[in-house]
């Protein structure tokens, strides 16, 4: 299921990322000759309209646009389709179809934070917020290590759901209440009732003196716990708070591609903050089981990082494509079709090479 989940949201990106492109060149004048959903081979042909075939193909990881002249197939000829082609525009028109893409992935993720936060995801609540929320919880945010809360197999993330012990029973959500609780029973063993990853079970715990520096005296398991829930937001303050939220996710990724790839080309890069496709389907799959609050959030991420990647310089992806038109409205001619299939061909098998490497850093990751 996780699987079949992360070729639905990576098919939707690289979709919306192409549409960006068609709808560009439409406007630009540019004949599109196809679009299509998958990868060929070609399993059929749905429509065609105002000269451009609509596709369904066989590979369904994605799609693709095909652009009259984008590869430049048709400079040097005399070809009656000559005026409509990619390479006959002005060079703005080309640059703003190659960069159309890379702005719809991120109208996509303020569409997808915003679609989060009105449809709520799970956050932190203060006292004031819990009367309003839904699906209020009482989560474990950490455990001090070698605290009774530790050797009981608590675990951050776990959710308490009640409490017993000799004296009575303890349910709620309101962290000042559990802590006072177990404050209360005197060093009485607590019988936790806990759900992990959707499964419910029971952990034993007996509260001790001394596990907080500042109040030695008090009973207490080593636990860090938070109320957490949904907390409803107009449609209004979501459009709001979704930009600020997007151009702050964007600056960040943006900073962090930048230090990566720096320390890359240094041979000082960390590959165990990064994730590749294994990693991220995995935790695509593990978003969805939480809600379409969670999963819009980290489809939201994937589609800023999707859109920021291709606009880096490199062969192959947007941004080198768009460096090429650059250098040719400096030189004033285009670049030699022979020059620049080498150039691309050289970038992609460095994208291959990168994506292997992250791909089986995953694969140590998991089994490791």
């Amino acid at each position: 299921m996780e699987i079949l989940i992360f070729i639905i949201v990576l098919v939707a990106l690289i979709v919306v990322h192409e549409f960006g492109h068609f709808v560009a060149a439409k406007l630009s004048g540019m004949r599109v000759d196809e679009f299509g959903l998958g990868y060929p081979p070609r399993a059929a042909t749905i429509a065609k309209v105002g000269g451009t075939r609509y596709t369904l193909n066989w590979i369904p990881f994605g799609g693709f646009v095909k652009i009259y002249g984008e590869d430049s197939e048709v400079r040097g000829t005399r070809d009656e389709g000559r005026g409509n082609a990619f390479t006959d525009k002005p060079r703005i028109l080309q640059a703003i179809v190659l960069v159309a893409g890379i702005a719809m992935n991120l109208l996509f993720a303020y569409a997808l934070i915003t679609s989060a936060l009105i449809a709520g995801t799970p956050r932190a609540l203060e006292s004031n917020e819990i009367a309003g929320a839904r699906d209020v919880q009482l989560a474990v945010a950490g455990v001090l290590p070698g605290s009774p809360a530790d050797k009981a197999g608590l675990l951050p993330g776990d959710t308490i759901v009640s409490a017993t012990d000799r004296a009575g029973a303890w349910s709620a959500a309101d962290s000042a209440s559990f802590t006072q609780y177990v404050s209360a029973s005197s060093g009485d063993s607590l019988i936790l009732s806990i759900t992990r990853n959707g499964s419910k079970s029971t952990l034993t715990a007996i509260p001790t003196q001394g596990v907080v520096p500042n109040d030695a005296s008090r009973y207490a398991l080593g636990v860090e716990v938070a109320t957490i829930g949904v907390v409803p937001i107009s449609i209004g303050a979501a459009l709001a708070e979704g930009a600020t939220l997007t151009w702050g996710a964007t600056t960040i990724t943006a900073v962090g591609l930048a230090h990566f790839f720096y320390s890359m080309f240094t041979f000082s890069a960390n590959l165990s903050q990064v994730t590749g496709p294994i990693g991220i389907a995995s935790v695509v799959g593990s978003a969805s089981t939480q809600g379409l609050g969670s999963l819009f959030s980290i489809m939201a991420i994937i589609s800023i990082n999707l859109a920021l990647i291709n606009l880096i310089p490199i062969p192959a992806l947007d941004g080198g494509r768009l460096l090429f038109v650059v250098i040719e409205g400096i030189i004033r001619r285009p670049i030699k079709p022979s020059v620049a299939q080498a150039i691309n061909g050289v970038g992609f098998a460095f994208l291959i090479l990168l994506m292997l490497v992250v791909s089986a850093h995953d694969i140590f990751k998991i089994v490791g």
